[in-house]
């Protein structure tokens, strides 16, 4: 394996949580193999590697993103956020530039993404 691979994988499992990852090589098969080892090496490896935002700051960068294009990996980076130091109320915030800047229908379905993945595990 070479570094940035390894460093991918690395921050891969610290963020989304050594189940998560686990489970992703797990349901890998020869038709995804080559996309999951571009994702952990050019997202995880180089992205989320970069020395000028802490994890903290790619966190609400991602989850303000996601929210904002509707993706479904949106609740995969909320229940992440716990890894990060994310607080909860962070979060709102993040959602309410999403309904500025994005729409109010996106900032909605991911208010009611949050609720689920957040509320569900004692936080506000």
């Amino acid at each position: 394996m070479d570094s940035r691979y390894e460093t991918g994988m690395k921050i891969r499992t610290e963020v989304l949580g050594a189940e998560h990852v686990a489970r992703t090589k797990a349901q890998q098969t020869d038709l995804d193999a080559d996309f999951q080892r571009f994702i952990t090496e050019t997202a995880w490896g180089t992205v989320w590697a970069r020395p000028n935002l802490d994890r903290r700051t790619r966190s609400l960068i991602t989850i303000g993103i996601l929210a904002a294009l509707g993706r479904d990996e949106l609740a995969l980076h909320l229940r992440a956020s716990r890894n990060t130091g994310v607080d909860p109320k962070e979060i709102i915030d993040v959602l309410f530039h999403v309904a500025i800047y994005a729409g109010i229908p996106a900032a909605n379905t991911a208010f009611a993404m949050a609720k689920t993945h957040l509320e569900a595990k004692g936080n506000p």
